[in-house]
């Protein structure tokens, strides 16, 4: 009688090991998924660095341009380069803001915001869905007056 006891007690002795696993195995599932949100959000950052470098470089060409050497862009070519920029930048990025560029003087902030819908919303309700990132740039010219 005793050795029938002793087989019940390994069955369930084999379900728990086997809740235990599979609560292990959900854990390592749950962490896997983080990981790859993580590597998605730090592919979209590094896309947005590339192109707010890209924005500053197109400001600096601007700078440089041969017909008004020295004189820091204004609003007109910043409208401009921003059209340019978002028309090629877009396709990469889920950009929601269409004027990265604005300019005060010679001193230009570029302001790079893109949906990342995965995040839309975290467990105290708030949203998550926009990530943003943000250059500054000073050029060495000087404004021409209006």
């Amino acid at each position: 009688m005793s050795a029938k006891i002793s087989e019940g007690f390994t069955l369930i002795e084999a379900l728990i090991a086997i809740l235990v696993l599979s609560l292990g195995l959900l854990g390592v599932a749950a962490m896997q998924l983080n990981a790859m949100q993580s590597s998605h959000v730090s592919y979209q950052r590094s896309i947005a660095t590339l192109a707010a470098q890209d924005a500053v470089e197109r400001l600096w060409a601007e700078l440089g341009d041969a017909s008004n050497p020295g004189v820091c862009p204004d609003a007109a070519s910043v409208t401009t380069i921003n059209a340019d920029w978002n028309a090629q930048w877009s396709t990469l990025l889920p950009i929601s803001d269409a004027t990265p560029i604005s300019a005060t003087d010679c001193e230009y902030v570029i302001s790079i915001q893109w949906n990342d819908a995965r995040f839309d919303e975290n467990q105290d309700g708030t949203s998550d869905s926009v990530s943003s990132l943000a250059y500054v740039v000073e050029l060495p010219g000087r404004m021409v007056s209006p």
